[in-house]
């Protein structure tokens, strides 16, 4: 099924089920109030929500016009919020541009940060930036939301966890980072408010396409109205999604609503090398970083610069047929 929350005034939204070409949808705040309320009740709340989803699918019961630029993120606000590092290729390129070396153990134990889940953008608001020296760049991600998890879960259990999917821009501010991290504690202000898809999905509305806890299908990202990134989100996942809910899960018990992230989708060339942009043929990047660290191998600087106000971008992802699956984030960066 496939479930969005609507702006209605309030903080958390109200919780609707959208059709499966994304152009109708049923209030569901008769079952449930908000997307929280519902995973907070999951085992009892879902088959309901199934229900009324093959209804509106039926057309069965009254809709309404669906319209993404009403929605906010499925989840307006999180208890929690963590974005992992499925595509190893992603972390190489990034940290390559630092001059940092990749340790061993990151092929095996993902790198993981807790980001602010207080306040999501929706999937149309604009990015406010305050300085363009922060280096505002997107990052096209896939997420997941679990119902709650014990700590210590096995990654095989952890794939049972797994109850909606969806996308996300994980809007970084390249500038902060390396003074950030050289403190030793992490993320912070460097993390702004990310924004996720208008639409979750549970993973089987995604077929043949959900396997391993991946997604075998491309992650469309585009830049100021050009492709600028065509990765495939299961190939190079060092990681599954299963595997990152169960590293977050190690030592403590994660609550209904957490949302996990898989990182940057990132692709290597056919060659093992870091790939070429969409205009030249190749799978392009899921943010700029990646194309800059080309660009400096390659010229010995960076010419893509980062985003500043005015510039825009959208991420989608479209099945087999070519339709869209998540319906799509647009946002444009402003001045804050």
């Amino acid at each position: 099924m496939k479930l969005a929350t609507l702006k209605d005034g309030t903080r958390d939204g109200k919780l609707v089920v959208v059709s499966k070409d994304l152009t109708r949808y049923c209030a569901a705040d008769n079952i449930a109030s908000t997307l929280q309320a519902a995973l907070d009740d999951w085992a009892e709340v879902a088959p309901k929500l199934e229900a009324l989803y093959t209804d509106v699918e039926h057309e069965a019961v009254p809709c309404e016009r669906f319209h993404e630029r009403e929605a906010h993120s499925p989840l307006p606000r999180a208890y929690q919020w963590a974005d992992g590092s499925a595509y190893i290729n992603h972390v190489e390129l990034v940290r390559k541009a630092r001059g940092a070396e990749v340790p061993e153990s990151f092929y095996h134990d993902p790198l993981m940060y807790q980001g602010g889940s207080d306040n999501f953008l929706a999937p149309r608001d604009d990015i406010p930036l305050g300085d363009t020296k922060w280096g505002c760049d997107m990052e096209g991600e896939i997420a997941v939301i679990t119902d709650d998890v014990p700590m210590g879960v096995s990654k095989d259990d952890a794939a049972d966890h797994i109850k909606l999917v969806m996308l996300v821009n994980d809007v970084s501010l390249r500038g902060l980072i390396p003074g950030e991290l050289a403190k030793g504690f992490g993320f912070f202000q460097s993390k702004p408010a990310s924004a996720f898809s208008p639409v979750a999905v549970t993973p089987d509305e995604l077929g043949d396409a959900w396997q391993g806890s991946v997604i075998h299908l491309p992650l469309m990202v585009d830049y100021n109205g050009q492709p600028f990134g065509r990765a495939n989100a299961g190939v190079d996942a060092t990681f599954s999604l299963a595997e990152l809910v169960a590293h977050a899960a190690k030592t403590r018990d994660l609550g209904a609503g957490t949302i996990i992230g898989s990182g940057t989708v990132s692709n290597q060339g056919p060659d093992g090398d870091p790939g070429k942009p969409v205009a030249e043929g190749g799978l392009g990047y899921s943010c700029i970083a990646e194309i800059r660290m080309i660009e400096t191998i390659a010229n010995g600087e960076a010419s893509t610069r980062f985003m500043v106000p005015g510039d825009s971008v959208r991420v989608e992802m479209k099945d087999a047929d070519g339709h869209s699956i998540f319906g799509a984030i647009e946002q444009t960066v402003v001045e804050a």
